[in-house]
């Protein structure tokens, strides 16, 4: 893939990209104050230019050149051991392949980048951004059996909630009550999980828990990605208290029978864009008003969302190996959402369940 790019090395400074390519798992990334950065070559093993901090740690791993300063250093926090790395490989195209495109970012100072540029004036930097996605997007048979662990525990606890929730409790009494459970299932840790509730329906799916109190007649929403050794889970599941409403229950029908369309669709050969047009048109037909999310359904792994994004236009063709999920919604009536969420593998003959399916009816919690 590097050869087609036409790049001698990557430079790799993010989380999942470093862990992906050298193994060295650590939570020190929630400290923003070092960079780290791992240098993949044409040929041979990748260089990791890291703090000493983390030398100890990157040794557990398969990588054995490993170069370090004492960070941090904010006049110059490894940039020319970095560039002195950079200039010992050996150069065929003269360009260095970086993440700067879709859904990637530089984790280093923007300064320090434009120091590389400079520096390296004699080189042509050069997005790897897309390379990295199609790299990530294949998950090996290890990583499947992670996503499905964590997939199978949230389930369950999502089965267990009505035993732990109930009519007067708020939100987020309900979802640190559904943390533990997770913990005590075998999950490593929870660093998403939302929700959202109200009358009928919610009006948005990405900032709670609040303290609001659950009343008769209200329909809860919690979103979780939860974690197993660094592979996420993302799925949804709809909860109503006391009663649901007619309305509420068509809606629950209506976005369950997309779900299915979606699961139906879900091929290798099939694009995205297919998927995301037999669940509209389920939707459609039940009476949506629209879709503010942006899409229904994206790539999972070891992050949260992963490229590539279920949308009218991505055309991304599904290919044996990747895991997305399947996230239909539509606004029901003005203000009043409901939406889905399953976690599927593209296997050779369709999708696979990784996520335990939900109830073809809203479950009620009384």
């Amino acid at each position: 893939m590097m050869r087609d790019l036409q790049v001698d090395a990557m430079l790799l400074t993010t989380e999942p990209h470093v862990r992906y390519l050298s193994g060295f798992f650590t939570q020190f990334w929630h400290s923003p104050t070092r960079p780290w950065f791992l240098l993949v070559p044409l040929d041979g093993k990748p260089i990791a230019v890291i703090p000493t901090i983390g030398v100890t740690g990157m040794q557990q791993t398969w990588i054995e050149d490993i170069r370090s300063w004492s960070s941090p250093q904010p006049q110059d926090d490894g940039i020319s051991l970095l560039l002195s790395a950079i200039r010992e490989l050996p150069r065929q195209f003269g360009r260095l392949g970086m993440t700067l495109g879709i859904e990637s970012h530089l984790r280093m100072p923007a300064n320090d980048y434009r120091q590389l540029e400079t520096e390296l004036s004699n080189m042509e930097l050069v997005d790897c951004a897309e390379l990295m996605l199609n790299l990530c997007n294949i998950k090996s048979a290890a990583e499947v059996d992670k996503i499905r662990y964590i997939c199978e525990l949230t389930s369950d606890s999502f089965v267990a909630l009505p035993g732990f929730a109930q009519t007067g409790q708020s939100e987020r009494e309900i979802l640190r009550s559904m943390r533990i459970d997770l913990l005590q299932r075998g999950a490593d840790h929870t660093p998403y999980i939302v929700s959202a509730s109200g009358q009928d329906g919610y009006g948005d799916i990405i900032m709670g828990p609040s303290d609001r109190l659950l009343e008769d007649g209200d329909i809860l929403i919690i979103d979780t990605g939860t974690v197993y050794d660094g592979y996420f889970c993302d799925f949804d599941r709809n909860y109503a208290f006391g009663y649901a409403s007619d309305k509420a229950k068509r809606a629950y029908t209506c976005v369950f029978q997309s779900t299915e369309a979606g699961l139906l669709a879900a091929r290798p050969g099939a694009t995205t864009t297919d998927i995301w047009r037999a669940m509209w048109s389920v939707l459609e037909a039940g009476g949506a008003l629209g879709n503010d999310v942006g899409r229904m359904g994206h790539g999972l792994g070891a992050q949260l969302t992963e490229w590539p994004s279920l949308t009218a236009t991505d055309n991304t063709t599904l290919e044996t190996g990747m895991v997305i999920t399947l996230e239909p919604g539509m606004e029901f009536e003005a203000g009043k959402l409901m939406v889905h969420e399953e976690n599927i593998l593209i296997t050779d003959s369709g999708a696979e369940l990784l996520s335990k399916r939900a109830a073809d009816e809203l479950p009620v919690i009384t």
